[in-house]
């Protein structure tokens, strides 16, 4: 460890059940250093960061902080030796004021039980004004924007006096001027001797930002570079670390059907501008972005969830004004959504009342169900889909994740829809049902399904996609078809890159 370094982490390795998150993974911060820590979704910069912030203990390797070897077992003992993670899903209490939120677990007192309130919004007031932050300490933190939410809650980690805090996402939610008041206080820390860990997606600001660049790709450190020394197409390259890969589904025969769905130029509010697409009989969209770039708002608006300002929809060659999810279904979409267990099911019913969910008009008659017919639907799909389960009457909630997500799919396929929308459909299952979801598409596709899904995970957009829209800050970025669709084109399109596109 050099005299100069803040935290060294080294052979740091980390299993869950099914995947190894981490192997061997080395770090090193200097004081006073903005370092960015870079990589695809499921690169382990999550899981490497918990395990410094104390929410997660590595299986082996070693921390060094401030030249000491520590292992924190709770975020507060990470807190309390300098380590603050700004989380993306900021942790505040809307109900409590932005002084009670700053010191929250820490509040100033004048005897045991009696807070101290003069000293409590006094040290708020100077936390929020090397913030640049004018907002009443006494407002509550649920009237605030979420950019001013997150001002907050880097205040908090400023009463702590940090030697070491990770931004996770900083800017995700934040408009142009609250990213310069937040670099300008980055800037700061640096001054003062504070390290920052960076993780972002966003090139341009890596650039901006940084002095160093660590990038992580499946769990392992590909690369370290200095941040002068390198262009936001090196950043890419080091990321994919390896050739170049043609799409995965190169080759695969598609014979396209009649247009099913036109999306002229829609708006909602500030979610999303002017998107743009079709979809045909047998067609996969992939929508790719990071989170919070409007992809799912886009499809709450097709499925009527979500108001649209201005632009057109045509469903079948005919303009539709879509104001609810009740027209959608009438329509022929189905919308399999990113929340299976809050959005997708009602986890205390049965597997099979589950599966018929969205289409009781089949399995009943004057709204009286017909059982027999209900469990025949039920065992059609459970063939179908290969849905492993007890039977008919088992609660869904005792399945797998990925057994879960095949009730959902054959849900809204036993509706017919002609436009099917996959929300991430195979977030948190295993990789064995992961396999066995993107043939299922393939093979719905082959039928002359529409699919349009939204997927955070590049190979698996890669993988079932015959076209992808990329996005970025509620705005298309580029569109890919075929050979276009490789690593580097979608990276710089979420990157929101100008976009090149580069051929396979």
């Amino acid at each position: 460890m050099n005299n100069n370094s803040v935290l060294e982490m080294r052979n740091i390795t980390k299993s869950f059940p099914g995947v190894k998150a981490l192997n061997k993974v080395n770090l090193n911060i200097n004081n006073g250093e903005v370092h960015a820590l870079l990589g695809e979704n499921g690169a382990g910069k999550s899981t490497l960061m918990k395990i410094l912030a104390g929410i997660h203990t590595a299986d082996e390797g070693e921390v060094i902080f401030n030249g000491e070897k520590i292992t924190f077992r709770t975020p507060q003992e990470a807190s309390e030796k300098g380590i603050l993670l700004i989380h993306q899903e900021l942790s505040l209490v809307n109900e409590l004021s932005i002084a009670e939120n700053i010191f929250l677990g820490n509040l100033p007192k004048k005897y045991i039980n009696v807070i101290d309130k003069a000293e409590l919004k006094k040290r708020s007031r100077k936390a929020l004004d090397r913030l640049d932050c004018h907002f009443s300490v006494d407002e509550l933190v649920g009237n605030l924007t979420v950019a001013q939410q997150q001002m907050v809650e880097i205040a908090r980690a400023l009463v702590y006096n940090p030697k070491l805090i990770i931004f996770d996402e900083p800017t995700a939610s934040l408009t142009e001027t609250e990213k310069e008041i937040l670099f300008k206080n980055i800037r700061q820390f640096k001054e003062q001797g504070i390290a920052s860990i960076y993780i972002s997606h966003r090139l341009e600001e890596i650039i901006e930002i940084t002095d160093r660049i660590t990038v992580l790709r499946d769990g392992e450190k590909t690369g370290e570079r200095l941040t002068k020394s390198i262009t936001q197409d090196d950043i890419v390259e080091l990321m994919i670390g390896r050739k170049i890969n043609k799409k995965l589904t190169e080759g695969v025969h598609k014979d396209l059907g009649k247009e099913v769905i036109k999306v002229n130029n829609i708006t909602s509010g500030d979610t999303f501008t002017n998107i743009s697409f079709s979809i045909s009989e047998g067609e996969i969209l992939g929508l790719y972005g990071l989170i919070g770039a409007g992809r799912t708002e886009v499809a709450e608006s097709i499925f009527g969830i979500r108001k649209i300002n201005s632009g057109d929809i045509f469903f079948e060659g005919k303009e539709q004004k879509i104001s609810n999810s009740n027209k959608a279904v009438k329509l022929g979409i189905g919308f399999v959504p990113e929340n299976r267990k809050e959005q997708g099911l009602i986890l205390e019913m049965s597997c099979k009342d589950n599966m018929t969910l969205a289409s009781l008009n089949k399995v009943s008659r004057q709204g009286v169900i017909n059982s027999k017919r209900e469990k025949s639907t039920f065992n059609e799909y459970v063939e179908l889909l290969s849905i492993s389960t007890p039977g008919p009457l088992q609660p869904v909630i005792n399945l797998s994740g990925g057994n879960q997500q095949k009730i959902v799919i054959g849900k809204w396929i036993n509706s017919n829809p002609k436009l099917l929308i996959l929300d991430e459909p195979t977030r948190g299952i295993d990789i064995g049902s992961k396999t066995e979801i993107h043939k299922l598409i393939h093979e719905l596709a082959s039928q002359g399904f529409a699919i349009l899904v939204i997927s955070s995970e590049m190979l698996e957009i890669m993988a079932v996609s015959h076209k992808v829209i990329t996005m970025y800050e509620g705005r298309a970025t580029g569109e890919f078809h075929d050979k276009e669709i490789t690593e580097a084109n979608l990276i710089r399109g979420i990157s929101g890159l100008e976009r090149v596109t580069e051929k396979a």
